[in-house]
């Protein structure tokens, strides 16, 4: 049984496992896509590499029912530094669990390699001004960041739509409590991502957060009494569409 509530405009789905988190934010998700594209030819959407990710992505490949030749995908950011094959890199998280596996009409990378992170912001940036983003599938880390806006670099007021950020610690060490990297040392310090209005202007947004490591951020993110980059998620509360999934462990400290 999925118990539901609100903290602002946010809805709130408690599940009652990881798994059925990961269906119940695929199933609102198709819901999405095949109202969107009743209404249009194609659509735009942006998706999160982490393990959070897992459940909701696996069951949204299997979706036979999705017209995924309609959809132009994006995702939200990626690490400076790393080769182009590493397996940390954002891009080939996603390219292994659904850019590889279902035929999208495209698939838009950001590059970990680029020679000029700032070239490469402003070229993603175009495409995302010309491909306006529908949904975005996303999390929260464990310092409430949203993509790589870490609390001190998130900016509710953004005037881009990707920058260059440095990693806080909380942020780093997050990768390695993952399992993303070994220690420490290995994980990058700065990396590319979308800025808070980038992920805040779609019609939709479905954020998934499960795991006991992220339950200071739900709580925080539901319950701090103002809304701002201290808790970067807190934004969430102001969208007209976003929906968040949670289940036990995430949700230890919901009331």
């Amino acid at each position: 049984m999925i118990k539901e509530m609100k903290a602002d405009k946010l809805n709130i789905k408690l599940c009652e496992s990881r798994s059925e988190l990961g269906a119940v934010a695929a199933a609102d998700t198709v819901a999405a896509i095949k109202k969107l594209l009743a209404e249009k030819d194609e659509i735009n959407m942006i998706f999160a590499a982490a393990p959070s990710q897992n459940e909701f992505l696996e069951t949204l490949k299997n979706d036979k029912s999705i017209d995924f030749s309609r959809i132009n995908a994006f995702h939200m950011d990626e690490y400076i530094g790393l080769s182009a094959d590493a397996p940390q890199g954002f891009g080939n998280f996603l390219r292994d669990r659904l850019f590889g596996q279902v035929p999208f009409k495209s698939v838009n990378y950001l590059d970990c390699s680029a020679e000029d992170p700032e070239a490469e912001c402003a070229r993603y940036s175009k495409l995302l001004e010309e491909n306006p983003t529908d949904i975005v599938c996303m999390g929260i880390g464990e310092n409430g960041h949203i993509a790589f806006n870490d609390p001190p670099v998130a900016d509710f007021n953004d005037p881009k739509l990707v920058k260059v950020v440095q990693l806080d610690l909380v942020c780093r060490q997050q990768q390695v409590n993952d399992g993303c990297f070994e220690k420490l040392d290995d994980v990058p310090t700065h990396a590319l991502s979308l800025t808070v209005p980038a992920l805040m202007r779609p019609k939709y947004v479905f954020c998934m957060v499960p795991a006991a490591t992220k339950a200071q951020a739900v709580h925080d993110t539901i319950y701090n009494t103002e809304i701002n980059e201290k808790c970067p998620a807190t934004i969430l509360r102001t969208h007209d569409a976003a929906t968040l999934y949670i289940e036990p462990d995430s949700a230890k400290l919901v009331k």
